[in-house]
């Protein structure tokens, strides 16, 4: 056995100019980073490079991912590339996967420098799917703008990479292992661990588990259907929901990750989680849930396939908020939602805070933040103490007890305000919205549009909703009359350091506060993804189809944007 020390190699590369680190890092079919020649090298030598060798030398880094095809021989790589770049240890899941929340809990315990996560969200698998690298910083949550701008500047013009090629790690085995380096930056040490136990003394210590334990297995339990769509979700669900709460095994499906999500796409809505919808739709089941690829997002269902919007969820835990421990001890600092996310978390705060003021004559109002998507906003709200809660249309709801969009804590959250409340799902958001309204809410994606098309259709519709004569404009649809209130492109000063993030979005804000918003998704794997928000408020109106209520702002939407006739399609990919 040959003990001497690992060699460690400088290797000439060149620049590839498409390594943009977008809200979701990286992404790229995988056979982008098997058959282009070191673009894998580049951008992880990027990442290491944007981190000043000072704080990098000695340093912890955290590693893992969904579990998706290419995920274990990209992570070798990058095992490789720590090494040589002077990262002293790198705590990696068992097998290679860890989940986005567990690992955003994993840098803050570790007090890591940053993680690097392998994944492409709710992209397919396998080896004709997606792969994506996404770097978090300390604080846990993804990296702010300055630093992807970095990562994208360095990758630009990187000209070698550092490795140690003789460097391999067992990905399966528990434990430490240690390597001897032939340079200055020594010994490197590679942890592999259990990643779910630390996760789930987090959750104790945020959620009644005792109560949550009687929901779900005492006398009068409820009876659970949970989907984690064969993703990184799975082992927390089984170890945490089935294997300490009582959930029966069986309620429990696709929780084995499997590398191409068992040909599914590991998206949690009715269109990917069919098989989920269908099996509550019997009454069978009271609660059930679908998990994410990579854990970060959720769907919850009540009796009979009732769907709950991803905005009406953030909402019901903003209204139910002190049903779940953590937050009584904490108290509320304040609530935040992306830009397209519809306005359900506005209503509730706008009705609550009336009816304090009405009793109370120096009531302090709880701030709302309204950010771009991307969780690194709201981790920078969370930093300064500023944000408890917040949530997207995307699926993604989370606390601050990470820096990451939690699946797991959200239905941890519904199932805690069940276990108080002692009502079910659909009762629950039918008395929400009798108290503070109902936002209807939909988005259209419209996938894998020409770049060229999507950024001039929206370069074009900016130029006619940015007219001055486009406010006060009216729309007629049927018997529905909406005038144009404002029309702007949205863009975002942080409170907390004054950064201005533009280009988020084109809004069109109606009179009666319906609003309909164009926005190119950043986190696709190929071509680009138009995607149409629209969201109305009604008081009185609660049960009705959503589909049909928004038919009117949706026909406008589209006859605004000529989407259909400048991409040539008669319809969008999905509807969620």
């Amino acid at each position: 056995m040959d003990d001497s020390p690992l060699q460690v190699l400088t290797v000439a590369t060149a620049p590839y100019p498409d390594q943009r680190h977008g809200s979701g890092g990286l992404r790229r079919m995988v056979n982008v980073f098997q058959t282009r020649k070191h673009y894998l090298h580049n951008f992880i030598q990027s990442i290491f490079s944007s981190i000043d060798l000072r704080d990098r030398q000695g340093s912890t880094v955290m590693v893992g991912g969904d579990g998706r095809f290419f995920n274990q021989t990209a992570i070798r790589v990058i095992v490789q590339m720590a090494a040589a770049n002077g990262v002293g240890r790198l705590v990696i899941g068992q097998h290679g996967i860890m989940s986005t929340p567990a690992i955003s809990c994993m840098i803050r315990k570790c007090k890591a420098i940053g993680g690097i996560i392998l994944t492409a969200s709710h992209d397919p698998g396998g080896p004709n799917g997606g792969l994506g690298i996404k770097f978090n910083t300390a604080n846990g949550g993804p990296a702010s703008e300055a630093v992807a701008n970095k990562i994208h500047q360095i990758s630009r013009t990187i000209e070698e990479f550092a490795i140690c090629p003789g460097l391999q790690v067992d990905l399966m085995t528990l434990g430490r292992q240690t390597f001897d380096l032939e340079n200055k930056f020594k010994p490197f040490t590679v942890e592999i661990v259990d990643s779910v136990e630390s996760y789930a003394n987090l959750l104790r210590n945020i959620f009644d588990f005792a109560a949550l334990k009687e929901l779900l297995s005492g006398e009068s339990h409820i009876s659970v259907r949970l989907d984690a769509m064969h993703g990184a979700a799975g082992p927390y669900v089984r170890r945490i929901l089935c294997g300490e709460l009582g959930c029966p095994a069986n309620s429990a499906v696709n929780c084995v990750p499997l590398e191409d999500f068992g040909g599914q796409r590991p998206d949690p809505n009715l269109t990917y989680a069919a098989d989920l919808a269908d099996s509550m739709r019997d009454g069978q089941f009271d609660f059930g849930a679908a998990f994410g690829g990579d854990g970060d997002r959720h769907m919850v269902l009540g009796k009979h396939g009732l769907y709950v919007s991803p905005s009406d969820s953030v909402a019901v835990i903003a209204d139910n908020i002190f049903c779940i421990p953590y937050f009584q001890h904490t108290g509320v600092r304040g609530f935040a939602r992306s830009m397209p996310t519809s306005a359900a978390l506005d209503s509730f705060l706008e009705t609550i805070f009336h009816f304090i003021r009405c009793r109370v004559a120096k009531a302090t109002k709880i701030e709302l933040y309204e950010t771009p998507p991307g969780w690194n906003f709201f981790g920078s709200l969370m930093d300064a103490g500023k944000l408890s809660l917040c949530g997207e249309e995307s699926f993604g709801a989370g606390g601050d007890h990470i820096r990451e969009t939690d699946g797991l804590w959200a239905v941890l959250a519904w199932l805690s305000i069940m276990a108080t409340r002692r009502q079910s799902v659909q009762d629950i958001l039918k008395d929400h919205w009798l108290k503070y309204g109902r936002n209807y809410f939909t988005r259209y994606d419209y996938e894998s549009i020409d770049i060229d098309t999507a950024c001039e259709m929206m370069e074009d519709l900016e130029i006619i909703i940015t007219d001055k004569s486009f406010v006060k404009q009216r729309f007629a649809v049927e018997d529905k009359l909406y005038q144009v209130e404002k029309a702007d492109s949205f863009e975002y000063t942080d409170p907390v350091n004054s950064s201005l993030t533009r280009n988020q979005g084109l809004r069109i804000i109606f009179s009666d506060g319906s609003r309909i918003i164009y926005r190119l998704s950043g986190t696709r794997i190929n071509g680009a993804t138009v995607q149409i928000y629209i969201d109305s408020y009604e008081k009185e109106r609660l049960s009705e189809d959503t589909q049909v209520m928004l038919a009117p702002l949706a026909t406008i939407a589209l006859k605004i944007s000529k989407l259909h006739h400048r991409t040539g399609r008669s319809g969008p990919s999905l509807i969620t």
